[in-house]
């Protein structure tokens, strides 16, 4: 949720490319929508957090460094995945992001809907960004 700054318009993208951090636009057309996901992210993370399980994983230094930051709002995941599952790093239950597959799924039966006639998919969709921003 952190990564989302609708101040400046823009999203952190973590962990892209070559392990490196990247930023984009945050367009204001996707905006609402997302205030909208961040309100269900904070029902979600305090149902959670009230049965035991409101935290997410943070490697070792950002966990030392930050005790309270897994348990926090800023760090849940804007997409989480729909139950909770033991994460096999340590052995405990969390909830974890929604997986890639998820998307591309998703993506497919929005272009099957859509009827277009060419194949797509969420790499069509990065490669015709970069173009347009071109």
């Amino acid at each position: 949720v952190k990564d989302l700054d609708f101040g400046m318009n823009n999203i952190l993208v973590r962990d892209g490319k070559g392990n490196k951090d990247r930023v984009t636009i945050l367009p204001e057309l996707v905006k609402h929508k997302l205030k909208l996901q961040i309100d269900y992210v904070r029902s979600l993370h305090q149902v959670d957090t009230e049965n035991g399980y409101g935290e997410v994983y943070m490697p070792d230094a950002l966990a030392r460094k930050y005790p309270q930051a897994s348990t926090s709002l800023p760090w849940q995941y804007c997409f989480p995945a729909q139950s909770l599952s033991i994460d096999p790093r340590s052995n405990r239950k969390r909830r974890h992001h929604i997986l890639a597959q998820s998307v591309q799924r998703g993506i497919k039966r929005a272009v099957l809907k859509s009827q277009i006639r060419k194949q797509a998919s969420s790499h069509t969709f990065r490669h015709t960004f970069a173009t347009h921003l071109l």
